[in-house]
């Protein structure tokens, strides 16, 4: 697939913004934890991050109907810079006392980086032809994928040679680039009426939309279960999993989750190589990369040998994008352009909102009853959720093939 200007202008722009949120976040866990020595302090950065995008992703139809596309992504990035070189600032005078200052900015951050995540897979249909558009999916998702297995362990090891603040500054820099080449984009319509709505009907716009397409009311369904059965792989339960039902050494977290990245880096190179195959097979793959993974996500909460568990981490990453990848086309090609923003927010109010609730819920069981029950449940979620794929294995097909011709 040769890569188009806009395409590649996303593309750089996006991987330099991802690299800086991966170590802004790496900056400000460590700010935070030196800074009061409390692990629940800590975890509160995860928690406001994730709360104030889902706030955001409620909040961002507001901003489509008002404002270009290419200008909201490239506003939301420069708003992200602004407010990191205050964090930077802000640490100078950090103390015990005045720390909770600091989630209110990177509260804001989080607001904006949930506003740019929609409007990013929204312009990729704008930038990208038909028929390439499950390949640009793919490489989209490598991508990001290469950047959340590797920038963890970067940031961790520029934390040894540099301090908290100045890995901020770095990021700033990478934030300011990220900034100008989003800026470089051409401007695209996403508007198909010069109507006015209300506010309640247009945050309400996008929810409608998902009730009355089939193909995405079942999607909508398929991201629900999923994002709760996607709970049990957050590092506090998977760290429980490998103490009390593996009892091995911590190291052997890591190890797990680093084959699932890997997974899902092949996963996602596997789509980009065999896109036009994919493309006449859609629902298929939907129905097979979701019943693969209930089946191995079940063998992994019974299995207590640590190298099966490598191979099992690996194998649910593999077949999790291979769904996830023509799942994301299927979205992107069953409306229209102009209706996709609010599609992706509505989706992503429903990603960080259940998350959020879905990782409390799924500590609390683990604690009560054991961690391999948690698995089995997040196991059996995807039982359901290849059950709705099988059912619209071809209402996925002919959308897909239908909105291509």
């Amino acid at each position: 697939m040769k890569l188009n200007r806009n395409f590649s202008l996303l593309l750089l722009g996006q991987l330099l913004a991802n690299i800086g949120d991966v170590l802004y976040i790496v900056s400000v866990i460590s700010t935070i934890f030196l800074l009061t020595g409390s692990a629940i302090a800590a975890s509160f950065v995860p928690f406001t991050i994730a709360s104030s995008m889902f706030i955001s992703s409620l909040l961002t139809p507001l901003l489509v109907e008002k404002l270009n596309l290419k200008w909201l992504l490239a506003g939301s990035q420069i708003a992200k810079t602004i407010l990191l070189f205050i964090l930077g600032f802000m640490v100078m005078g950090l103390s015990a006392a005045n720390y909770y200052f600091f989630f209110l900015i990177i509260g804001w951050i989080a607001f904006f980086d949930g506003c740019a995540n929609p409007i990013r897979q929204t312009l990729t249909p704008h930038y990208v032809k038909p028929e390439q558009l499950l390949q640009a999916n793919g490489i989209s998702e490598t991508i990001t994928q290469v950047i959340q297995a590797g920038m963890w362990f970067v940031g961790s090891s520029l934390l040894m040679i540099m301090s908290p603040q100045q890995l901020i500054w770095l990021v700033g820099c990478l934030f300011v680039m990220a900034s100008l080449l989003l800026s470089l984009l051409e401007n695209v319509n996403s508007h198909d009426s010069t109507e006015t709505k209300g506010k309640l009907e247009k945050i309400k716009e996008g929810w409608q939309t998902l009730s009355n397409t089939p193909v995405l009311k079942r999607i909508a369904w398929i991201e629900f279960l999923e994002t709760i059965a996607a709970t049990v792989w957050i590092a506090a339960i998977l760290y429980v999993f490998v103490n009390d039902a593996l009892n091995v050494d911590e190291k052997w977290w890591g190890f797990i989750n680093g084959a699932n990245f890997l997974g899902l880096i092949l996963g996602s190179a596997y789509c980009i190589k065999f896109s036009s195959v994919i493309e006449k097979k859609i629902g298929t793959y939907i129905f097979i990369g979701s019943f693969a993974s209930f089946i191995l996500t079940i063998l992994f909460s019974i299995n207590s040998i640590a190298m099966i568990s490598l191979l099992l981490s690996f194998c649910v990453g593999l077949f999790g994008q291979i769904k996830q990848i023509p799942q994301q086309t299927v979205i992107q090609t069953s409306v229209s352009k102009e209706q996709l923003s609010t599609v992706y927010t509505s989706l992503g109010a429903i990603g960080t909102g259940i998350f959020g609730i879905g990782s409390l819920v799924m500590g609390v069981i683990a604690d009560l009853v054991g961690i391999r029950l948690v698995f089995v449940i997040s196991g059996l979620l995807l039982a359901t959720v290849s059950v709705i794929a099988h059912k619209n294995k071809q209402l996925f097909v002919r959308n897909a093939l239908k909105q291509s011709n």
